[in-house]
């Protein structure tokens, strides 16, 4: 028999709906927990020379935010490194980069253009200083290149800041007692190859693809530079961020040393401006740091990113937005 149904208070109605609203929101959370808000626009990323490990692991890291980000369209322009990208970030030609700490410092010091509002949004990865001749070179310490042909690197470069300070510290002068060439690491082992070069100074994390593979088709071997850290510390800021730091032999298997060197490291940090959108490095910050093992496979320095260590960008301070996303994350 056909029933007229009950009529519904309005007080009832009201609880229904609200009740329906909590289950939909509870959804929305379940399926969005971090609050996420859809970001659309455009993000440059400067990276470094298309051999270099900036390079490759901005590559990597723009396949996971094109997933992470799909209203943000990244747009990666090579550079000569860690010196020009903190210039472009800073004059606003790019949004984040990765630059080494003692860069970032003198960056600082010399009171460049925008240098105040650069902002950190993570610690990455150490670079490891590379001194590359080949195997049957009679260097043995960077003392030994005087007289000799090295690249030094870019100008824009960090490699470029570093071969200089560890030149001085071996009390030679980067201008006259070697002779400079002026080229980066997409070029630096073709050279070497060719014997246009002696040596090349390099930075970069453990291995860099374009040492790795002139290894394996060309004899080369590491020369130690350990024993001039300590001397290089006492030089004061920026130098204070280079730490000793040991290469182990595995670390190029086709290089023709017999044992571990010995060098020194500098952390590399993710660099953004003060201005740029809280919510847009919150969430870079996180793709950064949840996309460590997926890019680690192939840029194996990117593992050991650490969300425990990833705060302290010094000198720079960390940009409210990736502070957000670390406190969200805080055990």
């Amino acid at each position: 028999m056909f029933r007229v149904p009950p009529r519904i208070s309005r007080r009832r109605a009201l609880q229904g709906l609200v009740a329906v609203v909590g289950v939909l929101a509870a959804l929305l959370w379940w399926l969005n927990p971090f609050g996420k808000q859809e970001l659309k626009g455009d993000l440059t990323f400067s990276t470094g020379v298309r051999t270099g490990v900036y390079h490759l692991y901005g590559q990597l890291l723009e396949q996971a935010l094109a997933s992470d980000l799909p209203g943000v369209k990244v747009r990666l322009r090579t550079s000569e490194g860690s010196q020009q990208n903190l210039q472009r970030v800073a004059d606003g030609e790019a949004d984040f980069t990765v630059a080494t700490a003692d860069a970032v410092s003198k960056y600082r010091l010399d009171g460049k253009p925008g240098a105040s509002r650069l902002r950190g949004v993570a610690r990455l990865y150490d670079d490891y200083v590379q001194l590359v001749v080949p195997a049957s070179s009679p260097v043995q310490s960077a003392r030994d290149l005087r007289g000799k042909r090295v690249a030094v690197g870019q100008d824009g470069s960090g490699v470029r800041l570093i071969s200089e300070r560890l030149l001085t510290a071996a009390k030679l002068d980067p201008t006259k007692d070697i002779t400079p060439v002026a080229i980066g690491i997409d070029t630096m082992p073709a050279e070497l190859e060719a014997g246009r070069i002696d040596a090349f100074f390099w930075s970069g994390g453990l291995p860099t693809n374009a040492v790795r593979e002139l290894s394996e088709r060309f004899d080369i071997r590491l020369v130690q530079l350990g024993d001039l850290v300590e001397r290089l510390q006492a030089s004061g800021s920026p130098a204070r961020y280079y730490r000793p730091a040991v290469m182990p032999q595995d670390a190029y298997a086709r290089a023709r040393n017999t044992s571990s060197v010995a060098t020194l490291a500098v952390p590399n940090l993710l660099v953004t401006r003060e201005d740029t959108s809280e919510a847009l490095t919150e969430q870079f910050t996180r793709t950064v740091i949840l996309s460590r093992d997926r890019i680690g496979h192939e840029v194996h320095a990117a593992q050991l990113v650490d969300l425990r260590t990833a705060i302290y960008t010094d000198p720079l301070d960390l940009h409210e937005g990736a502070r957000r996303y670390y406190r969200s994350v805080k055990p």
